[in-house]
Parts: C-alpha cells; sequence; structure tokens
C-alpha cells in the first residue's frame, strides 16, 4: 500500500503560526464555555455537543489547508465552523435558534452551514456526512478544481455501514478526500475497548488499499504537520487519506450527559499533561515570544468577541412566522 513518508519529528511553528493557532484554539474553547453557560440557562435548546479539548484537530487541519478546500463533519460541529471563518456571532444566534443564525434559526447546534465557508455541516445522523463528503471530493475531481474535501467523524461513527461504502467508491474513483477520524476515545458513552474490534481506525481502509496513519490530535504543530504532507499527496491525485486524530473531549457527550463512564482523575490528566492551548501557551511564554501581558490581551480580546457573540445571540429577534416553511422541501 503506497502512502506519503510519514514525519518522525514535528517541525516547529513560528512565532507567528504559534499566535495565530492560540487565538483560533481559545476562541473555539471560549465560544464553547459560553454555549454551555447559554445552554444551562435555558437559551439553547435541543442537543448540545461540546468541541472542548478536541480544538487543535481542527485548527492545525485548517492551517494546511488551501482556500477552496472544504469542510464537513458531526454534530460536535462548533469548532470547524469558528476554524472555517464563519463569524461567532452567526454561529451562536443559530444555536439560539435567532433569525440571523446561519441556518435562519431553523438548523441549531447539529445544522449549520455556509457556502461562503466552504462548511457543508454539520450532520445529526451518525456517520451519514461521510458519503456527502465523499460526494463533494467526487464533484471536485470532476470540475478538476483541485480542492480537497476533509471529512470529519468520530470513533463512533467509524462502525457505521456507509462509511465503508464511501472508503470503496473513494478509492475506486481516487477522490480527492482526506477521511478525518476524531478518536476521542469514548463513543457516546462506550470506549473504543468495548465497541470496536480493531481500535486502530488508521488501518480501517487496508481492505481497500486506503493508506492511513495515527496524529497526536492534542498537539496542533503535529496535526498540521502531517495534514501539509496528506493534503499535498491527495491533491496530487492519489486518492483517498485516513487521519485518525487521537484526541479527548473533557466534556460529556453532549449537554446531557454526566460522563460517569469516566473518572475525574482521567479527565484531569488529560487537561494537565496533554491540553492542546496550554501546550502552544507554554511554548509561547518559555520561549519568551511574547509577555504574560501579551497573553492577557489575546485572552480578554477572545472573551470579548464570545461576549459580543452571545448578547447577539440573546437579543437577535427569532426567525418570523411567515419563514416557517421557507427554504424547507415539503412533500407534494
Amino acid at each position: 500500500m503506497s502512502r506519503p513518508n510519514g514525519q518522525e519529528t514535528v517541525p516547529p511553528f513560528s512565532r507567528e503560526q504559534e499566535l495565530h493557532a492560540y487565538r483560533e484554539m481559545l476562541l473555539i474553547r471560549r465560544f464553547e464555555e459560553k454555549a454551555a453557560q447559554l445552554y444551562g440557562m435555558g437559551f439553547i435548546g435541543g442537543f448540545c455537543h461540546l468541541y472542548i479539548g478536541q480544538e487543535a484537530v481542527v485548527v492545525g487541519m485548517k492551517m494546511a489547508s488551501t482556500d477552496g478546500d472544504q469542510m464537513i463533519t458531526t454534530y460536535r460541529d462548533h469548532g470547524h465552523m469558528l476554524a472555517c471563518g464563519m463569524e461567532p456571532k452567526g454561529v451562536m444566534a443559530e444555536l439560539t435558534g435567532r433569525g440571523q443564525g446561519y441556518s435562519k434559526g431553523k438548523g441549531g447546534s447539529m445544522h449549520m452551514f455556509s457556502k461562503q465557508k466552504h462548511f457543508y455541516g454539520g450532520h445529526g445522523i451518525v456517520g451519514a456526512n461521510v458519503p456527502l463528503g465523499a460526494g463533494i471530493a467526487f464533484a471536485n475531481r470532476y470540475r478538476e478544481n483541485g480542492n480537497v474535501c476533509q471529512t470529519y467523524f468520530g470513533d463512533g461513527a467509524a462502525n457505521q455501514g456507509q462509511v465503508y461504502e464511501s472508503f470503496n467508491m473513494a478509492k475506486l474513483w481516487k477522490l480527492p478526500v482526506v477521511f478525518v477520524i476524531e478518536n476521542n476515545k469514548y463513543a457516546m458513552g462506550t470506549s473504543v475497548e468495548r465497541s470496536a474490534a480493531t481500535t486502530d481506525f488508521s488501518q480501517r481502509g487496508r481492505s481497500f488499499d486506503i493508506p492511513g496513519e495515527q496524529v497526536d490530535g492534542m498537539d496542533v504543530r503535529a496535526v498540521k504537520a502531517t495534514a501539509d504532507r496528506v493534503l499535498k499527496w491527495v491533491r496530487d491525485g492519489n486518492g483517498p487519506y485516513i487521519l485518525e486524530m487521537l484526541t479527548y473531549r473533557y466534556r460529556g457527550h453532549s449537554m446531557s450527559d454526566p460522563a460517569k463512564y469516566r473518572t475525574r482523575e482521567e479527565v484531569q490528566k488529560m487537561r494537565e499533561d496533554h491540553d492542546p492551548i496550554e501546550q502552544v501557551r507554554r511554548r509561547l511564554l518559555e520561549g519568551r515570544l511574547v509577555s504574560e501581558e501579551d497573553m492577557k490581551a489575546i485572552d480578554a480580546e477572545v472573551r470579548a468577541t464570545v461576549n459580543a457573540a452571545a448578547e447577539f445571540a440573546q437579543s437577535d429577534p427569532e426567525p418570523d412566522e411567515s419563514e416557517l416553511h421557507s427554504d424547507v422541501l415539503l412533500p407534494a
């Protein structure tokens, strides 16, 4: 099975790259914390799945992307939207079901889209976005536009049948798609050891001759370095590739999940030893690339952005009743 050559060491980031990664990941973290607060206050209803802990995956992938590359993911999608450059106000307004949300208040947490930012959802059915991602990649190949579709899904979705149908077609037609498996170790509340016969998800494409590898999904530098290499390999016409991001979510599967299936000590150890944002913060400060005052200023700026988004999402009017059936496919 052919595959691009791996890298044994992770290349360092420049000061500008470290600061960019820090800002982007911190924005996602603070946004999700605010979303959790609004959910608790009753401003956000329905399902809400937070991305806290997994920020390095999507930020690192986005840093390696080319303008025009698409992104499609599952229902744990707020971080992907923000990494794509979607406005925090529009994302938060959609969470609260307001008229100026990205889906005009009709999609909520799990179903937001932005054609302008090449973000195609946000999908509530487990694994259903994977064949859609292959379809986007098929369109890229048909149009010969040089774009790659990044198709994200979790370790739970990796056991769904349509995923392997998509693998087969993607390899058969050499589609420009990177399947990004965000392995946060728990599919809802079941550990991968209990739900998967083989736990190295990067090798799930072997029977289709799709290469794959595992990546430290808690280190944004490792994600970007691998993505730089793999995206080029796929863009050069070699077909699909699987990246298993070894990551971890700090919160429950959704806001209704107390996460009693794991210990507090396990979560605390991940926070202390592997937090993706704290890793960058330490490098910036220990390398004397920025001062403590600079870091505080960045944090204040990010908090102000998130607070403004929350205020907008609480004050923006709900959709008018006349919008009830617009943009909705109704039976004949």
